[in-house]
């Protein structure tokens, strides 16, 4: 039987003890094909954007006066523009130009979605109807016009604010998923046990609501890389992103639209770099996210 001895008072230590993921998340991930092709792929796409450049004599800029709009041959794998740059070069500056921005765009819109979201969900009241008011006024304003009007400003600050515009235009729906998400945990015991022990509403976040969205957070920012490199891409396809005489996979792919019938090598090599990175970096959050739903609903 136990006696009142045996019983241990809830304390602060004790309601705030670390969150530990479960060590059994990294084996499953080991163990699935489909994480070890992802990761694969996306390893190869990042190695090659690194060391591609060596590989070839040409850089992106260099004019060869002797192949005008060639097709891919042995001195110009990806073949050459119709004013005699190498594609294969061009396609690695748009790719690293890409990858960078997805990388920036990404993790910045997802931690804003996550900490707005879980906020709103554990704080409730006013709080959380400001909030999502905000939120929904986001919403509410068409980004593609938006994207238009700043397109000025966006042309002269360079890439680094492109990232931020993106992220800033695509947290908002994963803010309410997250919020929902927030509301139901709040009512579970090892919350309530936290608030009631007089644990600070960033402290409950940190250390009980975003343990157990961890599967929800890692696949948003794995899918968000992809759709933030298909943001950039049309971005800068439409002309209100990176612009000529910067390199993009979107400039590419607007330079080579016109000419696919006649020269399609200018338009399927960076597309299809495009649809490679996208695949790969889904495949792997598909898999991050198999691994740590077993650990969802973790106190």
């Amino acid at each position: 039987m136990t006696t009142a001895s045996d019983v241990r008072p809830v304390t602060a230590g004790s309601v705030l003890g670390p969150v530990r993921p479960s060590g059994g998340v990294w084996h499953r991930v080991v163990r699935d094909r489909q994480a070890w092709v992802g990761a694969g792929l996306l390893a190869g796409i990042v190695l090659w954007a690194l060391v591609g450049p060596v590989l070839r004599p040409w850089d992106a800029t260099h004019v060869d006066l002797t192949a005008f709009g060639q097709p891919p041959s042995a001195r110009h794998w990806f073949g050459t523009n119709d004013i005699g740059q190498d594609l294969y070069q061009q396609v690695l500056v748009g790719l690293r130009k890409s990858l960078v921005v997805a990388l920036v765009a990404a993790p910045v819109a997802t931690a804003l979605a996550a900490v707005v979201g879980a906020v709103a969900g554990l704080a409730g009241g006013w709080v959380d109807r400001a909030l999502m008011a905000g939120v929904d006024l986001m919403l509410v304003v068409p980004s593609f016009y938006l994207l238009v009007l700043c397109s000025p400003a966006l042309a002269k600050a360079g890439w680094p604010v492109l990232a931020l515009v993106i992220a800033a235009l695509t947290w908002m729906i994963m803010a309410r998923v997250v919020r929902a998400q927030t509301r139901s945990l709040r009512d579970r015991g090892f919350v309530r046990a936290a608030r009631f022990a007089g644990a600070p509403l960033g402290w409950v976040v940190v250390r009980h609501i975003w343990p157990n969205l961890a599967s929800l957070l890692v696949a948003d920012v794995t899918v968000g890389v992809g759709a933030a490199v298909l943001t950039e891409a049309t971005m800068s396809y439409f002309g209100i992103g990176v612009r000529v005489p910067d390199v993009s996979l979107g400039t590419l792919l607007a330079a080579g639209g016109p000419a696919a019938a006649t020269r399609p090598w200018l338009f399927v090599c960076p597309a299809l770099v495009l649809v490679v990175a996208v695949c790969a970096v889904s495949l792997l959050g598909d898999a991050l996210r198999d691994a740590l739903d077993t650990g969802a609903g973790r106190g």
